[in-house]
Protein backbone atom coordinates (compact mmCIF):
# COMPACT_ATOMS: atom_id res chain seq x y z
CA UNK A 1 0.00 0.00 0.00
CA UNK A 2 1.23 3.45 -0.83
CA UNK A 3 2.00 6.13 1.74
CA UNK A 4 0.24 8.69 -0.44
CA UNK A 5 -3.10 9.89 0.84
CA UNK A 6 -6.02 12.10 -0.05
CA UNK A 7 -8.75 13.61 2.10
CA UNK A 8 -12.01 11.68 2.17
CA UNK A 9 -15.08 13.59 3.32
CA UNK A 10 -18.48 11.92 3.72
CA UNK A 11 -21.40 14.23 4.44
CA UNK A 12 -25.17 13.84 4.65
CA UNK A 13 -27.83 16.52 5.09
CA UNK A 14 -27.69 15.80 8.84
CA UNK A 15 -23.95 15.66 9.57
CA UNK A 16 -20.35 15.11 8.56
CA UNK A 17 -19.85 11.36 8.89
CA UNK A 18 -16.12 11.15 8.13
CA UNK A 19 -13.21 13.43 7.21
CA UNK A 20 -9.69 12.01 7.30
CA UNK A 21 -6.73 11.23 5.08
CA UNK A 22 -7.01 7.79 3.45
CA UNK A 23 -5.03 5.68 0.95
CA UNK A 24 -7.94 4.32 -1.10
CA UNK A 25 -11.73 4.28 -1.34
CA UNK A 26 -13.97 1.75 -3.08
CA UNK A 27 -17.51 3.01 -3.66
CA UNK A 28 -20.56 1.88 -5.64
CA UNK A 29 -21.69 4.25 -8.39
CA UNK A 30 -24.61 3.84 -10.77
CA UNK A 31 -22.03 2.62 -13.30
CA UNK A 32 -20.48 0.05 -10.95
CA UNK A 33 -17.87 -0.04 -8.19
CA UNK A 34 -14.88 2.29 -8.53
CA UNK A 35 -11.61 2.39 -6.66
CA UNK A 36 -10.00 5.74 -6.04
CA UNK A 37 -6.32 6.25 -5.26
CA UNK A 38 -4.40 9.50 -4.72
CA UNK A 39 -3.96 11.39 -7.99
CA UNK A 40 -7.16 9.94 -9.52
CA UNK A 41 -8.57 11.65 -12.59
CA UNK A 42 -11.30 14.14 -11.60
CA UNK A 43 -14.86 12.86 -11.94
CA UNK A 44 -18.37 13.25 -10.60
CA UNK A 45 -20.67 10.22 -10.37
CA UNK A 46 -24.07 9.28 -8.96
CA UNK A 47 -24.03 6.77 -6.13
CA UNK A 48 -26.08 3.62 -5.66
CA UNK A 49 -27.08 2.29 -2.28
CA UNK A 50 -24.13 0.13 -1.35
CA UNK A 51 -21.11 -0.52 0.79
CA UNK A 52 -18.04 1.70 0.81
CA UNK A 53 -14.58 0.50 1.78
CA UNK A 54 -12.09 2.99 3.22
CA UNK A 55 -8.45 1.89 3.26
CA UNK A 56 -5.76 3.58 5.33
CA UNK A 57 -2.43 2.25 6.59
CA UNK A 58 -3.41 -1.38 5.97
CA UNK A 59 -6.71 -1.05 7.84
CA UNK A 60 -10.14 -1.32 6.23
CA UNK A 61 -13.24 0.49 7.46
CA UNK A 62 -16.66 0.09 5.92
CA UNK A 63 -19.64 2.37 5.56
CA UNK A 64 -23.18 1.98 4.25
CA UNK A 65 -23.98 4.72 1.74
CA UNK A 66 -27.44 5.48 0.39
CA UNK A 67 -27.56 7.46 -2.84
CA UNK A 68 -26.03 10.81 -3.57
CA UNK A 69 -22.92 11.82 -5.48
CA UNK A 70 -19.17 11.44 -5.31
CA UNK A 71 -16.75 14.12 -6.50
CA UNK A 72 -13.15 13.03 -7.08
CA UNK A 73 -10.17 15.35 -7.50
CA UNK A 74 -6.50 14.29 -7.41
CA UNK A 75 -6.18 15.12 -3.69
CA UNK A 76 -9.74 14.86 -2.35
CA UNK A 77 -12.88 12.74 -2.52
CA UNK A 78 -16.20 14.20 -1.37
CA UNK A 79 -19.18 11.91 -0.86
CA UNK A 80 -22.50 13.74 -0.62
CA UNK A 81 -24.96 11.04 0.44
CA UNK A 82 -28.62 10.93 1.38
CA UNK A 83 -27.56 8.79 4.36
CA UNK A 84 -24.26 7.23 5.39
CA UNK A 85 -23.17 5.25 8.44
CA UNK A 86 -19.83 3.82 9.43
CA UNK A 87 -20.03 0.13 10.33
CA UNK A 88 -19.61 0.79 14.04
CA UNK A 89 -22.56 3.24 14.01
CA UNK A 90 -25.10 0.84 12.53
CA UNK A 91 -27.93 -0.27 14.81
CA UNK A 92 -28.13 -3.94 13.75
CA UNK A 93 -31.49 -4.61 15.42
CA UNK A 94 -33.05 -1.59 13.71
CA UNK A 95 -31.67 -2.75 10.35
CA UNK A 96 -33.07 -6.25 10.92
CA UNK A 97 -36.52 -4.83 11.71
CA UNK A 98 -36.37 -2.65 8.58
CA UNK A 99 -35.45 -5.71 6.50
CA UNK A 100 -38.36 -7.69 7.98
CA UNK A 101 -40.87 -4.88 7.33
CA UNK A 102 -39.71 -4.50 3.72
CA UNK A 103 -39.81 -8.26 3.11
CA UNK A 104 -43.34 -8.43 4.52
CA UNK A 105 -44.55 -5.61 2.26
CA UNK A 106 -42.99 -7.24 -0.78
CA UNK A 107 -44.46 -10.66 0.09
CA UNK A 108 -48.00 -9.35 0.66
CA UNK A 109 -48.42 -8.11 -2.91
CA UNK A 110 -51.30 -5.89 -1.83
CA UNK A 111 -52.76 -3.43 -4.27
CA UNK A 112 -51.58 0.07 -3.45
CA UNK A 113 -48.26 -1.11 -2.01
CA UNK A 114 -45.36 1.00 -3.24
CA UNK A 115 -43.13 -1.89 -4.33
CA UNK A 116 -40.28 0.36 -5.50
CA UNK A 117 -40.15 2.01 -2.08
CA UNK A 118 -40.27 -1.36 -0.30
CA UNK A 119 -37.51 -2.71 -2.55
CA UNK A 120 -35.35 0.37 -1.83
CA UNK A 121 -35.93 -0.05 1.92
CA UNK A 122 -34.94 -3.71 1.66
CA UNK A 123 -31.76 -2.82 -0.24
CA UNK A 124 -30.78 -0.20 2.37
CA UNK A 125 -31.37 -2.67 5.22
CA UNK A 126 -29.37 -5.42 3.50
CA UNK A 127 -26.43 -3.09 2.86
CA UNK A 128 -26.47 -1.88 6.46
CA UNK A 129 -26.48 -5.47 7.75
CA UNK A 130 -23.70 -6.46 5.36
CA UNK A 131 -21.51 -3.51 6.37
CA UNK A 132 -22.13 -4.27 10.06
CA UNK A 133 -21.00 -7.87 9.48
CA UNK A 134 -24.48 -9.34 9.93
CA UNK A 135 -26.73 -11.26 7.56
Amino acid sequence: MTDKTFILTIVTPQRRVFQQPVNMVIIRTTEGDIGVLPGHTPLVASLETGPMTIKHKGQDRRAAVNGGFVEVTPDQVSVLAETAELAEEIDVERARRARERAEEKLAQKKEGTDFARAQAALQRALVRLDVAGEK
